[in-house]
């Protein structure tokens, strides 16, 4: 999916130099895994520096898919170029600091304050923290106490604005089938209410942008990343701050190089059905539904929707599957061509054809004979 990120870089870029953005929130997950590969590091190295040529410095935490240590790496060098990465412990109270001015005092009217949170593994970081017990609430509360009360001595000298980044599930928040989960049984989503003391929260972890609070928010992911997305308007939030707080907050789209494609039905009905013309040139996850499995089924699929990444069958207007078991039934086989043309309705929900039949028995009948030495 390099060329599809190129292009939201392109987006990103593009919408930073047209509006004048001071500052790009990026809250985690930066790559998919903890090694990426060289042409996904390049890419980030790339949108790094196109971002801050085209006037905005960057704040950037991890996230649980990204290495910290990794990504974290020339930190101190990176933000003398205006990229300002956190990712470790010992730096949740240390904030990027911008001036904040208004539209009618140019003077300036206060330090706006970003704080990043990245992800944080309960287990790896409940004693540094100080955090009572290892699980993603007593965590997260630590870390947003150390950012109160830096940001309470830092109010002893002057007005403080605080942003807070952070990777992390918070409650309310809906979720998509991209999302690796935080912990089991959603025991570690965090309440809204740990962000409330602040200007601003940027939240990342799901996929999907979307609203919590007027200053809670998640941007989601720039692409989908699984049919579970087909719905969601990828983008970003464009978020205006003043000495009051959130002055304004716009939604920005981002386009998609492919839509998201979800069919379902026969194949005869998909091939033939004009209204699905759309999906053509999508990426496309089909169902087909025929009472036996076609032959030659994703050949036949992508033959229209060449882009067809997921098929699947779910038969309709045919008995269920009697519950014996596959070895028995195998057991109950009169003969060798019996097992074989078995096995194939078993794997495919459809018996052998005339053709293949005759081709197994051939194939059998080759075998009977080398066994026989003729």
């Amino acid at each position: 999916m390099l060329d599809a990120q190129r292009n939201f870089v392109d987006q990103l870029v593009a919408l930073v130099e047209s509006r004048s953005v001071d500052v790009v929130l990026i809250a985690g997950d930066v790559y998919d895994r903890a090694l990426p590969g060289l042409d996904v590091v390049k890419l980030l190295d790339d949108a790094l520096v196109r971002i801050t040529q085209a006037g905005a410095s960057v704040v950037l935490t991890s996230g649980n898919h990204d290495s910290a240590i990794r990504l974290g790496f020339a930190s101190r060098l990176l933000e003398r170029g205006g990229v300002h990465l956190r990712t470790q412990v010992e730096e949740l109270d240390v904030p990027v600091l911008f001036p904040l001015y208004t539209a009618q005092d140019s003077a300036g009217m206060g330090q706006l304050a970003i704080y990043g949170i990245p992800y944080l593994e309960p287990r790896l970081v409940a004693e540094r923290l100080g955090a009572e017990n290892p699980n993603h609430f007593d965590v997260t509360l630590a870390a947003v106490e150390l950012i109160r009360k830096d940001v309470q001595k830092r109010r002893a000298s002057g007005p403080v604005y605080p942003v807070v980044l952070a990777h992390t599930f918070a409650s309310g928040g809906i979720t998509s089938e991209s999302e690796r989960d935080l912990s089991i049984g959603g025991l570690g989503a965090v309440p809204l209410d740990l962000f409330e003391d602040f200007a601003y929260t940027a939240l990342g972890h799901l996929h999907g942008r979307q609203e919590l609070a007027p200053n809670v928010r998640y941007s989601g992911s720039p692409l989908a990343y699984s049919f579970s997305e087909a719905k969601h308007r990828k983008g970003a939030w464009l978020v205006d701050l003043d000495t009051h707080g959130v002055a304004v907050v716009e939604e920005v789209l981002w386009d998609a190089p492919k839509a998201l494609a979800t069919l379902r039905g026969t194949l005869e009905d998909l091939l033939g059905d004009t209204e699905h013309a759309w999906a053509e040139s999508a990426y496309c996850q089909v169902t087909l539904t025929d009472a036996q499995r076609p032959a030659q089924a994703m050949e036949r699929v992508r033959a229209r929707f060449p882009d067809t990444l997921v098929l699947s069958f779910d038969p309709q207007g045919v008995q269920a599957r009697t519950s014996t078991s596959y070895s028995n039934r195998l057991a109950a086989a009169e003969d060798d061509l019996g097992v074989c043309c078995g096995f194939l309705d078993h794997v495919r929900d459809r018996g052998a054809n005339h053709a293949e039949e005759a081709a197994l028995r051939e194939a059998l009948e080759a075998v009977r004979l080398q066994e026989a030495g003729l």
